[in-house]
């Protein structure tokens, strides 16, 4: 099974949710797919990918056999489509459940079952967390490879995540260490807008305290 990159299993992602959730619209064009790919809710993290970054990534796709990239009408103009499991080109099977959590997992990262029962509405029906728990360790236990594995749990969190292994072995440290880099990487502009929010929002408590506080002298002297 072929590494893919942190790119590569974005633009799977995303092929594989928008042939489910919006199968009008697919296979995707190039400026579609980018435009998924950097999408700013429903991913983690959030990339700024361009038309010529997600075209290379296509490219390595098709080298590995995952994408397949019509391009009658020129690269500008194809249309683009994955090759990902369950399809006449993989001997990989997974059942809409299975397949998912994987989707999932490729646009957001590790997750807990709570939030993939939550987040895989418009791709697929679970009854209960116990069914995603059963999808999660056939993934786990798959007669090919492991495609998943269970996270420690750390410290502040109230269940276990999981994450793919399309991507090589990965750690609970790892991932924590990736989680704090991506929260460290604001830019000095979303610092600056957080920095007036907050100042809006003291300035907003502190006129709310005051107008409480004439609120109770009025009713104080109304009372006696």
């Amino acid at each position: 099974m072929d590494e893919l990159s942190l790119h590569e299993t974005r633009v799977l992602g995303v092929l594989i949710e928008k042939e489910h959730t919006t199968p009008d619209n697919y296979p995707l064009s190039l400026n579609s797919l980018t435009s998924a790919c950097n999408q700013k809710s429903s991913r983690e993290p959030v990339l700024s990918l361009s038309q010529d970054d997600v075209q290379n990534i296509v490219d390595d796709l098709v080298k590995k056999r995952l994408v397949v990239n019509d391009e009658h009408g020129g690269k500008r103009s194809a249309k683009i489509r994955h090759r990902f499991g369950n399809t006449e080109f993989s001997k990989i099977r997974f059942n809409p459940q299975q397949l998912a959590i994987l989707t999932l997992l490729f646009l957001r990262g590790p997750q807990t079952p709570g939030e993939l029962r939550t987040r895989s509405a418009r791709q697929c029906q679970f009854n209960d967390v116990h069914e995603v728990e059963t999808a999660l360790d056939q993934l786990i236990n798959h007669e090919l490879y492991p495609f998943v594995v269970k996270l420690a749990r750390v410290p502040g969190q109230s269940a276990c995540r999981y994450a793919h292994l399309f991507s090589g072995p990965v750690t609970s440290e790892a991932v924590v260490a990736a989680t704090t880099t991506a929260n460290s990487a604001l830019s000095a502009d979303e610092n600056a807008a957080l920095t007036v929010r907050v100042a809006g929002l003291e300035q907003e408590v502190a006129t709310l305290t005051a107008q409480l506080t004439e609120l109770q002298a009025t009713v104080a002297a109304l009372t006696e």
